[in-house]
């Protein structure tokens, strides 16, 4: 067996389960999963018609590279996105889910005849960048993202004679669990490293259609780099249809940027075997060419942010995310686990708690301490989470717990 997997913690949710386990929730209150960045929403009916209506397809071998009109549909989606022109034809690649992509791009980029390789990323984080980095034979380098902090990366505080031994950089934007956008100063600082030390950054942006204002959508990396007259040398953005169009099932995504780097992943991507289902392009291809569906997601969301709160302004301490559909919300008492699971116990709400989400680093867990709560249930089931959730908190007293 790869003697690598044994570095690998277990996921979240499996740390949760165990968490919850042998605890006996309120039986008169119906649960209310919060933990989990599964989007409720229903999936649009033109997306599940257009993936029926494209069976046929399942009848012929997929090219790891993707149609040349979903391509093109992405390419064009970035354009009235992001103010960027990208070539279709060699700096789009679809990809099956954003989560794979982010796995496999570290196998691509992380030279193995190098002695010491770093790969960094932001804590807390999404635990694939770990898992990407490990099995990829590098150690993870993790920048603490506190509140006091603005959620901000801080490159300041890697030593000088470590950059020679970076190859890989995860930065997420709206951040998970923060909801953190990072602005053009942030990005400038990144992509003026990257130039300095020569490593990849991976732009994770899956959360980035998901915002509060119409007219004020997330700075993404491809409109910095454009703003910023740099071009897209060792920049690749990762974005996926999951959030944005509610089809987490469909495995659908896309990787997009500096054409010389994604020559390479097609080329690794073509030996994993990872080619786009037909039906699933076709989908995918109507999805991103179509906004309206987008625009009243972002609608359901904002009722539930605008309802839920000022529910929970009085019982918990937390600062309104940038973007993105989570909460990431300070407890009483400081112990996140304990927290969640008397909450489970006495209300049926289930959150994630932050400690979860994060590593130790430098002597502190950054997300010990928070709890993650997904609005991703109906408005309704989000208001009544939302006020046991409060009623909870209120009355919690850490020391009987």
């Amino acid at each position: 067996m790869n003697p690598r997997l044994s570095q690998l913690q277990s996921y979240p949710f499996q740390k949760l389960r165990e968490l919850l386990g042998g605890v006996t929730p309120n039986p008169d209150l119906q649960a209310i999963n919060l933990s989990i960045g599964e989007p409720g929403h229903a999936t649009p009916a033109f997306i599940r018609q257009t993936l029926a209506d494209n069976l046929n397809g399942l009848a012929r071998y997929p090219a790891t590279q993707g149609s040349q009109a979903l391509r093109q549909a992405i390419a064009d989606w970035c354009g009235r996105r992001f103010d960027v022109e990208l070539d279709a034809a060699s700096q789009v690649l679809p990809v099956n889910g954003s989560r794979e992509a982010l796995f496999a791009f570290a196998q691509t980029v992380i030279d193995q005849t190098r002695h010491v390789k770093r790969v960094l990323s932001p804590n807390p984080f999404y635990q694939i960048y770990e898992g990407a980095a490990l099995l990829g034979g590098a150690k993870p380098f993790f920048l603490n993202t506190p509140p006091d902090n603005g959620f901000r990366l801080d490159f300041s505080i890697i030593p000088e004679d470590m950059w020679e031994t970076v190859q890989l950089a995860y930065v997420c934007s709206p951040g998970n669990p923060t909801g953190k956008v990072m602005e053009l100063d942030e990005w400038k600082a990144v992509f003026d490293l990257a130039d300095r030390h020569g490593f990849v950054i991976a732009a994770d942006e899956c959360y980035s259609e998901i915002y509060p204002d119409e007219d004020e959508p997330p700075l993404g990396a491809l409109a910095a780099a454009q703003y910023l007259g740099r071009g897209l040398r060792n920049l690749v953005v990762f974005n996926s249809l999951s959030k944005r169009s509610n089809v987490p099932g469909l495995r659908s995504g896309f990787v997009a940027g500096d054409a010389d780097i994604i020559r390479q992943f097609l080329l690794y991507r073509t030996y994993h075997g990872s080619a786009m289902n037909p039906a699933v392009q076709a989908a995918s291809l109507a999805a991103w060419q179509d906004e309206d569906h987008v625009v009243d997601n972002r609608r359901q969301y904002r009722e539930k942010f605008a309802a839920v709160l000022p529910i929970l302004r009085d019982a918990l301490a937390f600062e309104t995310p940038d973007a993105g559909f989570y909460i990431w919300a300070r407890v009483p008492g400081g112990d996140d686990a304990a927290f969640t699971r008397a909450l489970y116990a006495q209300q049926h709400v289930t959150v994630l708690p932050g400690s979860f989400l994060a590593r130790e680093a430098r002597g502190v867990n950054p997300g010990r301490g928070f709890v993650r709560i997904a609005l991703v249930d109906s408005l309704e089931a989000c208001v009544e989470a939302a006020q046991r959730l409060a009623t909870f908190a209120q009355g919690y007293n850490p020391s009987i717990q």
